[in-house]
Protein backbone atom coordinates (compact mmCIF):
# COMPACT_ATOMS: atom_id res chain seq x y z
CA UNK A 1 0.00 0.00 0.00
CA UNK A 2 1.20 3.70 -0.59
CA UNK A 3 1.23 6.33 1.57
CA UNK A 4 -0.89 9.78 0.93
CA UNK A 5 -1.65 13.30 2.77
CA UNK A 6 -4.78 14.85 2.29
CA UNK A 7 -4.33 18.53 1.85
CA UNK A 8 -7.02 19.44 4.13
CA UNK A 9 -4.67 18.24 6.75
CA UNK A 10 -2.42 21.50 6.45
CA UNK A 11 -2.74 24.82 7.60
CA UNK A 12 -5.57 26.23 5.87
CA UNK A 13 -4.49 28.72 3.17
CA UNK A 14 -0.79 27.23 2.82
CA UNK A 15 0.20 27.22 -0.92
CA UNK A 16 0.16 23.75 -3.20
CA UNK A 17 3.99 24.13 -3.34
CA UNK A 18 4.62 24.10 0.40
CA UNK A 19 2.00 21.17 1.11
CA UNK A 20 4.09 18.96 -1.58
CA UNK A 21 7.53 19.97 0.07
CA UNK A 22 6.42 18.88 3.30
CA UNK A 23 4.56 15.87 2.25
CA UNK A 24 8.04 15.28 0.83
CA UNK A 25 9.64 15.58 3.38
CA UNK A 26 7.76 13.75 5.93
CA UNK A 27 8.48 10.78 3.73
CA UNK A 28 4.84 10.41 1.99
CA UNK A 29 4.22 9.11 -1.79
CA UNK A 30 1.63 11.01 -2.88
CA UNK A 31 -0.55 14.18 -2.04
CA UNK A 32 -4.62 14.29 -2.42
CA UNK A 33 -5.49 17.87 -3.63
CA UNK A 34 -9.00 19.20 -3.45
CA UNK A 35 -11.30 20.93 -5.47
CA UNK A 36 -12.76 24.22 -4.39
CA UNK A 37 -15.04 27.00 -5.27
CA UNK A 38 -11.98 28.91 -6.77
CA UNK A 39 -8.23 29.02 -6.09
CA UNK A 40 -5.21 27.36 -7.10
CA UNK A 41 -7.43 24.10 -7.65
CA UNK A 42 -10.56 25.92 -8.38
CA UNK A 43 -13.94 25.36 -10.48
CA UNK A 44 -12.24 27.70 -12.84
CA UNK A 45 -8.93 26.07 -13.20
CA UNK A 46 -7.94 25.31 -16.78
CA UNK A 47 -6.24 22.17 -18.46
CA UNK A 48 -3.25 23.86 -18.90
CA UNK A 49 -3.14 25.03 -15.14
CA UNK A 50 -3.93 21.48 -13.82
CA UNK A 51 -0.96 20.28 -16.13
CA UNK A 52 1.57 22.41 -14.88
CA UNK A 53 0.54 21.09 -11.58
CA UNK A 54 1.07 18.42 -12.08
CA UNK A 55 4.32 18.47 -13.51
CA UNK A 56 5.33 20.31 -9.94
CA UNK A 57 4.41 18.06 -8.35
CA UNK A 58 6.16 15.14 -10.04
CA UNK A 59 9.31 16.98 -9.98
CA UNK A 60 8.68 17.08 -6.06
CA UNK A 61 8.76 13.37 -6.01
CA UNK A 62 5.38 12.79 -5.18
CA UNK A 63 2.04 11.30 -6.70
CA UNK A 64 -0.72 12.92 -7.13
CA UNK A 65 -3.20 10.08 -4.99
CA UNK A 66 -6.63 11.38 -5.56
CA UNK A 67 -8.97 14.21 -6.07
CA UNK A 68 -11.21 15.07 -3.30
CA UNK A 69 -13.82 18.11 -2.56
CA UNK A 70 -15.54 19.98 -0.18
CA UNK A 71 -18.49 21.71 -2.14
CA UNK A 72 -20.36 18.58 -1.87
CA UNK A 73 -21.67 19.98 1.66
CA UNK A 74 -22.74 23.47 -0.20
CA UNK A 75 -24.37 21.52 -3.26
CA UNK A 76 -26.04 18.13 -3.22
CA UNK A 77 -27.01 15.43 -5.75
CA UNK A 78 -30.06 14.70 -3.34
CA UNK A 79 -31.24 18.22 -2.72
CA UNK A 80 -34.75 19.51 -3.59
CA UNK A 81 -33.67 22.24 -5.25
CA UNK A 82 -32.91 21.09 -9.39
CA UNK A 83 -30.67 23.82 -9.70
CA UNK A 84 -28.23 22.50 -6.42
CA UNK A 85 -28.62 19.02 -7.81
CA UNK A 86 -27.51 20.18 -10.94
CA UNK A 87 -24.49 22.67 -9.72
CA UNK A 88 -23.04 19.35 -7.53
CA UNK A 89 -23.06 17.69 -10.92
CA UNK A 90 -21.08 20.09 -12.67
CA UNK A 91 -18.65 19.96 -9.80
CA UNK A 92 -18.03 16.18 -10.23
CA UNK A 93 -17.67 16.67 -13.68
CA UNK A 94 -14.94 19.68 -12.85
CA UNK A 95 -13.43 16.66 -10.87
CA UNK A 96 -13.31 14.06 -13.09
CA UNK A 97 -11.93 16.20 -16.11
CA UNK A 98 -9.05 17.96 -13.96
CA UNK A 99 -8.48 14.31 -12.53
CA UNK A 100 -7.79 12.83 -16.00
CA UNK A 101 -5.20 15.65 -16.46
CA UNK A 102 -3.70 15.49 -13.15
CA UNK A 103 -3.03 11.44 -13.67
CA UNK A 104 -5.26 10.88 -10.91
CA UNK A 105 -7.32 7.43 -11.17
CA UNK A 106 -10.09 8.45 -8.84
CA UNK A 107 -11.92 11.04 -7.03
CA UNK A 108 -13.59 11.38 -4.01
CA UNK A 109 -17.68 11.95 -4.32
CA UNK A 110 -20.22 12.69 -1.62
CA UNK A 111 -23.60 11.39 -3.09
CA UNK A 112 -25.84 13.78 -1.42
CA UNK A 113 -27.39 13.45 1.97
CA UNK A 114 -30.62 12.78 4.16
CA UNK A 115 -29.45 15.36 6.71
CA UNK A 116 -26.17 16.79 8.54
CA UNK A 117 -26.01 17.67 11.91
CA UNK A 118 -22.83 20.06 11.72
CA UNK A 119 -24.24 22.14 9.56
CA UNK A 120 -26.57 24.69 10.78
CA UNK A 121 -29.49 24.82 8.86
CA UNK A 122 -29.10 22.10 6.36
CA UNK A 123 -31.99 20.69 4.51
CA UNK A 124 -33.60 16.67 5.50
CA UNK A 125 -34.26 15.05 2.31
CA UNK A 126 -36.56 11.62 2.85
CA UNK A 127 -34.28 9.10 2.38
CA UNK A 128 -35.85 7.11 -0.60
CA UNK A 129 -35.92 10.37 -2.39
CA UNK A 130 -32.08 11.30 -1.95
CA UNK A 131 -31.44 7.18 -2.80
CA UNK A 132 -32.88 7.50 -6.00
CA UNK A 133 -31.80 10.97 -6.90
CA UNK A 134 -28.23 9.93 -6.08
CA UNK A 135 -28.38 6.53 -8.02
CA UNK A 136 -29.73 8.59 -10.87
CA UNK A 137 -26.54 11.22 -10.68
CA UNK A 138 -24.05 9.26 -10.17
CA UNK A 139 -25.73 6.80 -12.95
CA UNK A 140 -25.49 9.50 -15.10
CA UNK A 141 -21.69 10.84 -14.46
CA UNK A 142 -20.84 6.83 -14.88
CA UNK A 143 -20.17 6.98 -18.25
CA UNK A 144 -18.16 9.93 -18.35
CA UNK A 145 -15.72 8.57 -15.62
CA UNK A 146 -15.47 5.24 -17.83
CA UNK A 147 -14.78 7.51 -20.83
CA UNK A 148 -12.26 9.65 -18.81
CA UNK A 149 -10.51 6.83 -17.08
CA UNK A 150 -11.03 8.28 -13.60
CA UNK A 151 -13.21 6.39 -11.28
CA UNK A 152 -15.80 7.66 -8.90
CA UNK A 153 -14.92 7.07 -4.85
CA UNK A 154 -18.15 7.40 -3.16
CA UNK A 155 -17.11 8.20 0.45
CA UNK A 156 -18.46 7.52 3.51
CA UNK A 157 -19.77 10.08 5.44
CA UNK A 158 -21.93 11.94 8.16
CA UNK A 159 -24.60 12.38 5.80
CA UNK A 160 -27.23 9.65 7.10
CA UNK A 161 -27.20 7.98 3.91
CA UNK A 162 -25.53 4.81 2.81
CA UNK A 163 -25.34 3.74 6.37
CA UNK A 164 -24.11 0.42 6.61
CA UNK A 165 -21.62 -1.36 4.20
CA UNK A 166 -24.74 -4.34 2.95
CA UNK A 167 -26.30 -0.57 1.46
CA UNK A 168 -22.88 0.60 0.13
CA UNK A 169 -22.49 -2.53 -1.20
CA UNK A 170 -26.40 -2.31 -3.05
CA UNK A 171 -25.71 1.07 -4.26
CA UNK A 172 -22.75 0.09 -6.03
CA UNK A 173 -23.45 -2.66 -7.17
CA UNK A 174 -26.80 -0.86 -8.64
CA UNK A 175 -24.64 1.66 -10.47
CA UNK A 176 -22.71 -1.37 -12.54
CA UNK A 177 -19.77 0.24 -13.12
CA UNK A 178 -16.40 -0.51 -12.59
CA UNK A 179 -15.63 3.17 -12.01
CA UNK A 180 -17.88 3.37 -9.60
CA UNK A 181 -16.68 2.20 -6.16
CA UNK A 182 -15.66 2.91 -2.25
CA UNK A 183 -13.78 5.69 -1.18
CA UNK A 184 -13.53 3.75 2.65
CA UNK A 185 -13.01 6.13 5.26
CA UNK A 186 -12.31 4.04 8.21
CA UNK A 187 -12.70 6.95 10.80
CA UNK A 188 -15.75 8.04 9.70
CA UNK A 189 -17.48 4.48 10.60
CA UNK A 190 -16.29 4.04 14.25
CA UNK A 191 -19.09 6.02 15.99
CA UNK A 192 -21.75 2.97 14.45
CA UNK A 193 -19.47 0.15 13.00
CA UNK A 194 -16.42 -1.50 12.13
CA UNK A 195 -14.44 -0.34 9.44
CA UNK A 196 -12.67 -3.93 9.05
CA UNK A 197 -16.28 -5.12 8.34
CA UNK A 198 -17.07 -2.73 5.62
CA UNK A 199 -13.88 -3.23 3.83
CA UNK A 200 -14.09 -7.36 3.53
CA UNK A 201 -17.99 -6.67 2.72
CA UNK A 202 -17.23 -4.06 0.22
CA UNK A 203 -13.63 -6.19 -1.39
CA UNK A 204 -12.65 -4.99 -4.94
CA UNK A 205 -15.55 -2.20 -4.68
CA UNK A 206 -13.01 -0.19 -2.54
CA UNK A 207 -11.00 2.14 -5.05
CA UNK A 208 -9.31 4.23 -2.12
CA UNK A 209 -9.05 4.29 1.42
CA UNK A 210 -8.47 7.53 3.86
CA UNK A 211 -6.77 7.11 7.07
CA UNK A 212 -8.03 8.77 10.40
CA UNK A 213 -8.82 7.92 13.87
CA UNK A 214 -11.80 8.66 15.98
CA UNK A 215 -12.43 8.10 20.12
CA UNK A 216 -16.10 7.09 20.40
CA UNK A 217 -16.07 8.57 24.18
CA UNK A 218 -15.68 12.01 22.94
CA UNK A 219 -18.90 11.87 20.77
CA UNK A 220 -19.47 14.36 18.16
CA UNK A 221 -16.73 15.63 15.66
CA UNK A 222 -14.31 16.30 18.72
CA UNK A 223 -14.23 12.87 18.37
CA UNK A 224 -11.07 12.90 15.65
CA UNK A 225 -7.96 12.65 16.80
CA UNK A 226 -4.64 11.58 16.06
CA UNK A 227 -3.80 8.19 14.31
CA UNK A 228 -3.66 5.51 16.93
CA UNK A 229 -5.16 7.62 19.96
CA UNK A 230 -8.34 6.67 18.75
CA UNK A 231 -10.66 3.37 18.30
CA UNK A 232 -10.10 1.96 15.19
CA UNK A 233 -8.56 -1.25 15.24
CA UNK A 234 -5.72 -0.88 12.74
CA UNK A 235 -3.81 -4.11 12.71
CA UNK A 236 -7.62 -5.61 11.88
CA UNK A 237 -8.36 -2.71 9.42
CA UNK A 238 -4.76 -3.59 7.47
CA UNK A 239 -5.10 -7.61 7.87
CA UNK A 240 -8.44 -6.40 5.79
CA UNK A 241 -7.36 -4.60 3.34
CA UNK A 242 -4.29 -7.26 2.64
CA UNK A 243 -7.05 -10.15 2.56
CA UNK A 244 -8.64 -8.87 -0.18
CA UNK A 245 -5.93 -7.64 -2.17
CA UNK A 246 -5.77 -3.71 -1.69
CA UNK A 247 -2.36 -2.10 -2.83
CA UNK A 248 -3.61 1.32 -3.78
CA UNK A 249 -3.34 4.09 -1.60
CA UNK A 250 -4.23 4.65 2.52
CA UNK A 251 -4.23 8.95 2.78
CA UNK A 252 -4.03 10.29 5.95
CA UNK A 253 -6.81 12.77 6.39
CA UNK A 254 -6.41 14.83 9.86
CA UNK A 255 -9.02 17.52 10.32
CA UNK A 256 -8.53 19.60 12.25
CA UNK A 257 -5.26 20.46 11.81
CA UNK A 258 -3.10 21.47 14.75
CA UNK A 259 -3.42 24.99 15.94
CA UNK A 260 0.35 25.16 16.66
CA UNK A 261 3.24 24.10 15.00
CA UNK A 262 0.74 22.90 12.42
CA UNK A 263 2.98 21.11 10.34
CA UNK A 264 3.52 18.72 12.88
CA UNK A 265 0.54 17.21 12.31
CA UNK A 266 2.00 15.65 8.94
CA UNK A 267 5.32 14.33 10.27
CA UNK A 268 3.11 12.66 13.20
CA UNK A 269 0.68 11.46 10.74
CA UNK A 270 3.74 9.82 8.58
CA UNK A 271 5.03 8.13 11.37
CA UNK A 272 2.21 6.55 12.68
CA UNK A 273 0.94 5.45 9.03
CA UNK A 274 4.90 3.85 8.67
CA UNK A 275 3.72 1.66 12.27
CA UNK A 276 0.17 1.20 10.69
CA UNK A 277 1.56 0.04 7.63
CA UNK A 278 4.34 -2.19 9.28
CA UNK A 279 7.30 0.37 8.06
CA UNK A 280 8.69 1.18 11.22
CA UNK A 281 12.65 0.46 11.98
CA UNK A 282 12.43 0.37 15.67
Amino acid sequence: MKKGINIWSFREGTPIAECVRLAKAAGFDGIELSLNESGEMGMQTSEKEARALRESIGEAGLEIAGLATGLYWSYAMTSESESNRTKAMDVCKKQLELAAVLGADTILVIPGAVGVDFIPGCEVVDYDKAYDRALEAIGKLAPEAEQLGVSIGIENVWNKFLLSPLEMRGFIDAIGSRFVGSYLDVGNIVHSGYPEQWVRILGDRIKKVHFKDYRREAGGLHGFVDLLAGDVDYPAVVNALREIGYDDYVTGEMIPAYKHYTEQIIFNTSASMDAILGRSSY
